[in-house]
């Protein structure tokens, strides 16, 4: 099981690498990093084990936040209809996007940055995201509100970017009334 004692922090080079495909058929390895990657965001959000073990709670995760460049990543969390949105995969791409954009009213956050980080962080209001899952199925996803937000933060992890290279830095809170306000 990861913990927080497994994260790298923002200054570390590994967060602005691009991190490598995962060979497929994923490896019994690999499997077992993607399982725990969900693992800790489930933990997480569980108040009797997030504070059991100290855990900074958390909708979404990828590898190289706990030091391993690789193409996973874990989302959990329910969506503006109380739905679960819940999957772990393997070399997730994003397919396409709306050209409409929305923001997170309250910010984004991130579980390798331990400050406080104002501003709007700008993305796609829909997106279509492909990958495989931990059984080796191809998987495709159309995503709106939280669960595209969420998903396009943890795909750039694997891109080597941070929510905050996003914000506008010359006006944080500025930005286009076009664009949708997603509240959390």
């Amino acid at each position: 099981m990861f913990t927080m004692d497994d994260f790298v922090e923002e200054d570390n080079p590994i967060l602005r690498k691009v991190a490598e495909e995962v060979p497929l058929p994923a490896s019994e390895e690999d499997k077992k990093v993607l399982a725990d990657l969900m693992e800790y965001v489930q933990n997480s959000q569980d108040t009797e084990i997030a504070l059991k073990y100290g855990l900074r709670a958390g909708i979404g995760l990828a590898a190289p936040q706990v030091n391993i460049s690789k193409r996973m990543i874990a989302v959990h969390l329910k969506n503006e209809k109380g739905e679960l949105i819940s999957y772990a995969l393997f070399n997730p791409k994003l397919v396409s996007h709306s050209i409409e954009r929305s923001y997170l009213t309250a910010g984004e956050g991130c579980l390798s940055v331990n400050r406080p980080i104002s501003g709007y962080v700008p993305r796609y209001a829909r997106i279509k995201v492909s990958g495989t899952n931990i059984e080796g199925e191809d998987v495709q996803l159309r995503l709106k509100g939280l669960a595209s937000i969420c998903f396009q933060h943890e795909i750039d992890h694997l891109n080597g970017i941070m929510f905050y290279d996003h914000i506008n830095h010359d006006d944080p809170f500025n930005v286009p009334e076009t664009y949708i306000p997603i509240e959390r």
